[in-house]
C-alpha cells in the first residue's frame, strides 16, 4: 500500500462515525492502543484473501470447465452418457498441459485476474494452441470413431466461452479486491527511523510487491523513531502491537532492527512470537545471502524466515473441510448417545442438558464452548476458577461418568462445525483456569502461543496422558509443550492419527475426575 492510500485509509478510519467495534475495542478490547491505532485495527477487522488460495481455485475451476464442456461436446455428438475411453483419456491428458500453458502465459498472476481484455486475449491464445496440438494428435493417434471432430470444433468453442464468461466474471470481483488491498499481505514493522524508511522505500520500488505497510511499531521515543516514516505512522509501542494484531488481521511482522542487535531482536522475538502471524528479519540492508529455506524474498529484498503463521492458506482449507466432514458424521453416528446423555441429565438433576462456558480460542479470541452439565445447575463455575478435583461435590452422579469417558465433551462438535473449534488442536483453556493457584499464562513462558491455531475438541497432549486435572505447574507445562509440538507438526495425517488414537487415550482416566 502507498503512502498515499496509507493515509486515505487511515483518515477515513477516524473521520468515520465512532462504529460498535470501535466502541468496543475502546471499552477494554483495545486497551492501552491510541485512537489512531484503533482506527486502525478497526480498519483491518476483515480477512484478506491468499493469494495461493485464488490462483489454485481458479485452476482447478478452469480444469473443470474444460472437462465438463468436452463431456458435454461429445455427448451432443455421441449421444453416449459414458464416454469412449479412448476419447475420455484424450481429454483427461489435455487438462494439465491446458493449465500449463495458462501458466506460462501468465493468466493466473493477481493483476492479470483483475483485467477481463488481457484474460480474454491470453485464453483465446492459449486455449487456440491447446486445440491445435490436440486436433493434430487425435487426427494421428485417436480413431474419429471414438473422437469425433465434431466433437472437438464443439469442445473448442463451448470451452472457450466458457472459460472466458467464468474469467470476465472473475475479473469483476478480482479488481475489487486489488482495489480493496485484499489480495495483498498484510504488514506491520517491527522498528522505525532510518531502516524502515529504507525498507518502506525498497518495497515501494518492487513491480510485484504483495505487501501492504500498515503501520509502525517501536519501542523507542520519538527523538530516536519519529513519528512518522515515508508517511506510514508509529502507532505504539511492541506491546501495543501484540494488542493491535490480536484484532486487526495482520498476515505478517517485518522486523527492520539490524541482525547485529542480537539481545534486542531476542527481546522482540519474546513478546511477538506468541501471535498467529509471519516473522521475517530484514536483511536489505546486511548485504547478505542465505539458504532458501532460511530466507523468502519480496521482490528483490531478502528477508531471514524467523517464524511462520501456522496452518494458512490451502493447509487451513483442507484441515476445515477434514473438520466439517468429520464432525457431521461423527454428529449422524453419535446422535443416540446425545439422546441417551440428554435423557440420563434431566432424570439426574434439575437445569438445563447443555453448559456453556467461555474459552480462548484462536487468537485469544473469547468463544463459547458446549458441554454436557456434568455439575449440579447452582454450583457450576462458568469460569472454571476452582478446577474439578477427585470426588468433586459439585459434580452429578452421570457428570462423574460423562466426565471420566469425556462424553461430556461431544456438544463441542457443534462448536466445530460453527468454525469456533477444529476437531484437533490445543485444548480451549477456561479464563481463569490456575495451577497451584496461578494463572497458566502465569505459569508459562508463551502461554499464548498455543492459542495460533484454533483449538481442537481433542489434542496431542490429550492423547498423550495429559488430559484432566491441571492442578500443578507441571501438568500445564507439560500440556503447551505437547501443544506447541502439534502446532510446529501438523498435517491432516497427523489430525486422524489424534483422532484414531483418543478412544484408547480414554481409557486413561486417572487424572479425569
Amino acid at each position: 500500500m502507498s503512502q498515499e492510500t496509507f493515509g486515505r485509509l487511515l483518515s477515513a478510519s477516524t473521520k468515520e462515525e465512532e462504529t460498535p467495534e470501535i466502541a468496543a475495542m475502546k471499552a477494554g478490547k483495545a486497551k492501552g492502543l491510541s485512537p489512531e491505532a484503533i482506527a486502525m485495527a478497526a480498519s483491518l477487522a476483515h480477512d484478506t484473501i491468499s493469494q495461493s488460495v485464488l490462483i489454485g481455485s481458479v485452476r482447478l475451476t478452469d480444469a473443470l470447465i474444460i472437462a465438463l464442456s468436452g463431456y458435454i461436446a461429445l455427448y451432443s455428438v455421441t449421444s453416449n452418457l459414458v464416454p469412449d475411453m479412448i476419447a475420455a483419456l484424450a481429454m483427461f491428458a489435455a487438462l494439465p498441459f491446458t493449465i500449463m500453458l495458462f501458466h506460462i502465459s501468465e493468466i493466473y498472476e493477481p493483476k492479470r485476474l483483475a483485467r477481463p481484455s488481457s484474460q480474454a486475449l491470453r485464453l483465446f491464445m492459449g486455449w487456440t494452441i491447446v486445440f491445435a496440438v490436440g486436433s493434430s494428435f487425435s487426427m494421428l493417434a485417436i480413431p474419429s470413431s471414438s473422437l469425433p471432430h465434431d466433437a472437438l470444433l464443439r469442445w473448442y468453442g463451448l470451452g472457450f466461452v466458457s472459460l472466458a464468461v467464468f474469467h470476465v466474471v472473475l475479473s469483476h470481483y478480482t479488481s475489487k479486491w486489488v482495489k480493496n488491498g485484499q489480495l495483498t499481505r498484510r504488514a506491520l514493522l517491527v522498528g522505525g527511523g532510518n531502516a524502515a524508511a529504507d525498507l518502506i522505500a525498497d518495497l515501494e520500488r518492487q513491480p510485484d510487491n504483495d505487501i501492504t505497510i500498515c503501520g509502525i511499531f517501536d519501542d523507542r521515543g520519538n527523538d530516536r523513531s519519529p513519528p512518522s516514516v515515508a508517511g506510514y505512522q508509529k502507532l505504539g509501542s511492541i506491546s501495543d502491537l501484540v494488542e493491535f494484531a490480536r484484532i486487526a488481521k495482520i498476515d505478517i511482522l517485518l522486523v527492520t532492527i539490524p541482525m547485529r542487535a542480537e539481545k534486542r531482536i531476542l527481546e522482540l522475538l519474546e513478546k511477538l512470537w506468541v501471535l498467529p502471524v509471519d516473522i521475517r528479519l530484514s536483511a536489505h540492508s546486511e548485504k547478505m545471502r542465505f539458504r532458501n529455506r532460511a530466507s523468502s524474498f519480496v521482490g528483490t529484498i531478502p528477508f531471514v524466515d524467523v517464524m511462520q503463521k501456522p496452518i494458512a492458506d490451502w493447509d487451513y482449507i483442507s484441515k476445515r473441510i477434514f473438520d466439517i466432514v468429520i464432525a457431521s458424521a461423527s454428529l449422524v453416528a453419535l446422535s443416540p448417545v446425545f439422546l441417551i446423555t440428554a435423557l440420563m441429565i434431566k432424570l439426574d438433576s434439575s437445569g438445563p442438558v447443555i453448559f456453556r462456558q467461555k474459552r480462548y480460542g484462536f487468537n485469544n479470541e473469547l468463544i463459547e464452548i458446549y458441554k454436557f452439565r456434568s455439575m449440579y445447575q447452582d454450583m457450576t463455575d462458568k469460569n472454571a476458577a476452582n478446577l474439578v478435583t477427585k470426588s468433586d461435590p459439585r459434580v452429578t452422579k452421570v457428570g462423574r461418568f460423562i466426565r471420566k469417558s469425556s462424553i461430556d465433551e461431544l456438544p463441542q462438535l457443534l462448536n466445530v462445525l460453527r468454525g469456533e473449534l477444529s476437531l484437533v488442536g490445543p485444548r480451549p483453556h477456561a479464563l481463569s483456569a490456575k495451577a497451584e493457584n496461578h494463572l497458566y499464562e502465569q505459569v508459562v513462558d508463551g502461554y499464548f502461543a498455543r492459542h495460533k491455531v484454533k483449538p481442537g475438541v481433542t489434542g496431542w497432549a490429550q492423547i498423550n496422558g495429559w488430559r484432566g486435572e491441571t492442578d500443578t505447574q507441571e501438568k500445564i507445562q507439560k500440556r503447551v509443550e505437547y501443544d506447541l509440538y502439534y502446532i510446529e507438526n501438523w498435517s491432516v495425517l497427523f489430525d486422524l492419527y489424534i483422532l484414531i488414537k483418543t478412544p484408547f487415550s480414554l481409557l486413561n482416566t486417572e487424572n479425569a475426575y
